[in-house]
């Protein structure tokens, strides 16, 4: 055997076959492979700069000196157990490499992962897009969710370009036929559209999007307007929360005061609250996600929410200010709604917790806020203002000045 490797390798350049004579068997000998010891189970491949281990084959090459600084001493990738596909991976990375260290005076790094990754096999089903598109997207993975699973469920997780305009008006009529709202109804569309145009784009298919201007009869006119509190509603909960100290209904205070949707709330954390400052920090972590990026923002307490929140932080029972709607995916924030809805609907005539964010945003516009600022403190998306996205935005002792002039007494 070491005759045979012997010979093989004599034509690769920096092959060295060493035999020792008191080595016990002749499988205990060592190969030097371009200075690297390459022992038992390990043998030199015909594909240059590489090895074969175990069935796999490996890129194998040490780096020269000027190039050391970016790449380290040497270079090891896991490549394929396919021969084939090792020796045109281990081609691309040599002519890659060579390109990147040609020049002594100014080595360019090239990162040799990606070039990996890009033999891996391509995704082709929607489910599989639509894992890559949440992943890189950063978003709540919860409205998209939803509406692959029931579309999946109609339809099956088939490689995307076998989907039809004819599926598309499948899962329309489905959504039509549980007696969603034409809202609702958009919502999901729109969540399947842009996985699909992310796959599309991935793939580099000239198809049409089967998702895109989908018509949804009578659309828009079904939308019921959600009602609002008035400021006696709002003092008397406010008050049945306190006497009461239930942490369900405290949330009542805090919903009303900052403006914030509950899962910002439920899934504060006691790092994202300052009593010193009399602020919290509304920002992504890994229970629970926000909506948008304008999500992310940092709100005064005044009045009753600040009240509310020294109450429950003298409770709280974990890192988290509601530690109880934890679950092994996140926050629960829906759990919580239906929680306090389950107290506020009977109490103030089938009023929300949602309904207390649309009161916020009624109560800003009575003393004339600036629009900015309104979307501001509920973290809405400003699309009224072209130059909405720009700067900083407003300080925190700005935003404080119009919350004190708006907060129940």
């Amino acid at each position: 055997m070491v005759d045979a490797l012997a010979s093989g390798a004599s034509a690769l350049t920096g092959v060295e076959v060493r035999v020792f004579s008191w080595a016990p068997n002749p499988f205990s000998n060592t190969l030097i492979f371009l200075g690297f010891h390459l022992r038992e189970g390990t043998f030199v491949s015909h594909i240059p700069y590489t090895i074969q281990r175990s069935g796999t084959h490996y890129y194998n090459r040490r780096v020269p000196k000027h190039a050391i600084a970016a790449y380290g001493n040497f270079i090891r990738l896991a490549l394929s157990d396919d021969g084939e596909l090792s020796a045109i991976m281990a081609e691309r990375l040599s002519q890659a490499l060579e390109a990147s260290w040609m020049d002594k005076r100014r080595v360019t790094p090239v990162s040799l992962d990606h070039i990996i990754a890009s033999f891996k096999p391509r995704l082709t089903t929607l489910m599989e897009f639509a894992e890559e598109y949440l992943s890189l997207r950063g978003i709540d993975p919860k409205p998209t969710s939803l509406a692959l699973q029931d579309f999946t469920k109609l339809l099956g997780d088939r490689a995307v370009h076998d989907y039809s305009r004819e599926d598309a008006k499948s899962y329309l009529q489905f959504l039509v036929n549980k007696n969603n709202r034409s809202g609702t109804i958009r919502r999901r569309i729109n969540s399947i559209s842009a996985v699909f145009n992310f796959a599309y784009a991935e793939l580099d298919v000239d198809k049409r999007n089967p998702m895109s201007r989908l018509m949804i009869r009578g659309e828009g006119l079904d939308v019921a307007k959600r009602g609002t509190f008035s400021l006696s509603q709002l003092k008397e909960g406010y008050e049945e929360a306190f006497l009461s100290r239930s942490p369900v209904r405290l949330l009542m205070p805090i919903l009303g005061e900052t403006g914030c949707r509950i899962a910002e709330i439920v899934g504060l954390r006691t790092s994202d609250i300052d009593l010193q400052r009399d602020v919290i920090f509304i920002r992504p972590h890994e229970q629970r996600r926000l909506k948008n990026s304008g999500s992310e923002r940092t709100l005064p307490l005044v009045g009753y929410s600040r009240e509310a929140i020294t109450l429950l932080l003298k409770g709280r029972e974990g890192p988290l200010l509601y530690q109880r709607y934890l679950g092994p995916s996140g926050i629960r924030a829906t759990h919580a709604s239906n929680a306090l809805n389950n107290w506020l609907k009977p109490r103030f005539g089938g009023l929300t917790a949602h309904c207390l964010r649309h009161t916020m945003r009624d109560r800003l516009r009575a003393i004339t806020t600036p629009l900015e600022m309104i979307d501001q403190i509920g973290g809405w998306s400003s699309v009224n203002t072209a130059g909405s996205k720009y700067g900083a935005g407003y300080s925190v002792e700005q935003i404080r000045e119009w919350l004190e002039q708006v907060k129940i007494v």
